[in-house]
């Protein structure tokens, strides 16, 4: 089952399926390090969702909400 990084609750687990979204950004995920097969956990989300914080290979990352819609996470 994949789901979006936006939709995950703080404390969920997964590993990266794919990470979809266009030029920019796409490149700018790339970057920092989420790419498909790696393991994520979401640490927490902002009161009204926006930014939320990741751990991902063994550091923490804070992503805009938009962002974080272009990652699909395996389960």
């Amino acid at each position: 089952m994949t789901k979006p990084l936006n939709e995950f609750a703080a404390g969920e687990s997964g590993r990266i399926k794919a990470v979809t979204g266009e030029g920019k950004i796409r490149r700018r995920l790339f970057d920092m390090g989420v790419t498909p097969g790696a393991e994520l956990t979401m640490r927490k989300k902002a009161p009204l969702g926006d930014p939320i914080e990741i751990t991902l290979r063994g550091y923490e990352l804070t992503l805009r909400k938009s962002e974080a819609a272009c990652v699909e996470v395996e389960l």
